[in-house]
């Protein structure tokens, strides 16, 4: 089984890898629902091209796994991952071609253990207080807070409060123009789905419509990052 080693902290060089380093350099990940794999494959090159190095690519994508795969070859700059995985067999199938990261929307304990039995850096979904207790006493490396719409960047703020110290990325309802807050409120990183990704651009074949939009959620990102080191000094994390 191919796994990708998770390279060190850029905040401490001489820590420890962190399994969470490259989402957190990533900062923002694509949640791609695509019709066919070709349709999935130019998504990534239109979301790259704008500046979003961060892929998640969805069992809901006919052939997910060599979709990955081939993202590996054509990409090697991007961080994919799979998503939308919801039994043991998706999750092995997809660390054996090459996926940096496995996602899945909700946690159950088989699943959980499958999905670390593979060593790569897992995010199981969660919205309310059990679940995410649930989630971190199974081992999880951060906690997917889906769907983050529902509470907003209020709810996540609600949640830092008894879990100061789990990783939290809210997917759903992030957006450009809310990105900064997404961030303020405590993310590690953000899901992006329909507002950087859109399923009628991917199918209509948009590609200069999906680079946009990544162009936009590329300079949000940025600004958070120059907002974070000038509040932080010199060598602060860029982001958490």
């Amino acid at each position: 089984m191919t796994t990708q080693q998770p390279s060190a902290d850029p905040a401490d060089p001489a820590a420890p890898p962190s399994p969470l380093a490259g989402l957190r350099r990533a900062g923002v990940v694509a949640v791609l629902r695509a019709p066919t794999p070709d349709g999935a494959l130019a998504a990534v090159a239109a979301l790259v091209d704008g500046g979003v190095t961060g892929i998640e690519i969805t069992y809901s994508t006919p052939d997910a796994p060599a979709v990955i795969a081939e993202v590996r070859a054509r990409h090697p700059e991007a961080l994919v991952g799979a998503g939308t995985v919801l039994t043991p067999a998706q999750a092995a199938a997809a660390a054996d071609a090459g996926s940096a990261f496995l996602v899945s929307p909700g946690t159950t304990p088989e699943l959980a253990a499958a999905m670390l039995d593979t060593g790569l850096p897992v995010l199981c979904g969660a919205l309310t207080p059990s679940e995410v207790m649930t989630a971190t006493v199974l081992g999880v490396h951060a906690v997917k807070v889906f769907p983050a719409s529902l509470g907003g960047l209020g709810y996540l703020r609600a949640l830092r409060g008894p879990f100061p110290d789990v990783p939290l990325v809210p997917t759903g309802g992030v957006s450009a123009g809310n990105l900064e807050e997404w961030f303020g409120a405590g993310a590690l990183a953000v899901g992006a789905g329909g507002e950087l990704a859109s399923a009628a651009h991917i199918a209509a074949g948009r590609w200069d419509a999906l680079t946009e939009r990544a162009r936009a959620f590329a300079a949000a990102l940025a600004k958070v990052r120059r907002g974070t080191s000038d509040a932080a000094g010199p060598g602060a994390e860029a982001v958490r």
